[in-house]
């Protein structure tokens, strides 16, 4: 009946429209703000009186560190919503990535907005969440296990309101040896707050070739879509996506700071070139092949 009661909670909490989303996040950050801990107060209270660049002893060792290019363990084991013990491998056959994030399903703000934006953005999408990438968040908590996860899959699958993308959803729970060497492959840190009886952490998505290489970082709680996909195209290493898709991935490059993909002028230029090589090849060719059969009748 708990499990239920968080479900529909979940369910009411998608139901929301983004910008109402947005707003509901700034304003929950507030309040947290406004009701910490005495402790936590009293430390900012200490950056204001002349420590402005001390951080909270409540935010210390919390954070994302960047480790593009190495390689996460897809053999770590996880449970799966079924209760099923699972790899990461198992969800990147067929050369296909994986989006993947880490979460705790008892979060009661960040976790839901951070996942919140890429349902946003996967449903903008024009293929079905499965079909080129899986989605995977891992629970990070170790107390949670697999009814929790299925209720949270249950309201993701819901609010995605795409029933051939379901099977593109997956969320893992596991014991504190496989998430924390998973976090620490990926470079997140995160800790419990036992004032607070929650986790202190950030957010983001990785983006894991089928080899288990990171080839990018997706931070925050709001995504564009065309961020999300050619980050996708680029993990797959031209294993999903069209030649036109390709083309297009070929076209952009990743501005980290932006924390988007961003017209590159010159690879348009060499794209544009070989086109017009093409073009005047398709051209050109078969008036040289008629030219070369009429130089040799005329010789005979």
């Amino acid at each position: 009946m708990h499990v239920e009661s968080r479900a529909l909670s979940m369910n009411a909490s998608l139901r929301r429209p983004m910008g109402a989303r947005w707003a509901a996040f700034v304003l929950a950050s507030l309040m947290m703000i406004a009701a910490s801990t005495p402790a936590l107060a009293r430390d900012f209270g200490r950056a204001q009186e002349g420590h402005p660049n001390e951080i909270p002893k409540q935010l210390v060792d919390v954070g994302i560190e960047q480790k593009l290019g190495e390689k996460i363990d897809l053999d770590l084991k996880f449970v799966d919503h079924t209760g099923r013990e699972v790899t990461l491998r198992e969800y990147t056959k067929d050369g296909k990535p994986i989006l993947l994030s880490l979460a705790y399903f008892n979060c009661p703000s960040l976790c839901n907005f951070h996942l919140n934006g890429l349902n946003d953005a996967f449903k903008q999408m024009k293929q079905p969440l499965g079909q080129e990438f899986n989605m995977v968040i891992v629970s990070f908590d170790p107390r949670e296990k697999s009814d929790l996860a299925a209720a949270k899959r249950a309201s993701y699958v819901n609010a995605y309101g795409r029933n051939q993308g379901a099977d593109g959803w997956h969320f893992l729970t596991g014991t504190g040896e496989a998430s924390a060497a998973l976090a620490k492959s990926v470079g997140f840190s995160y800790r419990w707050d036992e004032e607070q009886k929650q986790y202190a952490h950030a957010a983001a998505a990785y983006a894991i070739a089928p080899d288990g290489t990171i080839s990018r970082y997706l931070n925050g709680i709001v995504f564009d879509p065309k961020t999300v996909r050619l980050s996708m195209l680029e993990a797959s290493k031209g294993h999903v996506g069209s030649v036109i898709d390709k083309l297009v991935l070929y076209c952009f490059h990743y501005d980290a700071k932006a924390n988007k993909y961003t017209l590159a002028a010159f690879n348009v230029m060499r794209a544009g070139g070989v086109l017009i090589m093409l073009v005047l090849g398709a051209f050109l060719v078969p008036f040289w092949v008629r030219s070369r059969k009429e130089n040799d009748t005329s010789t005979t």
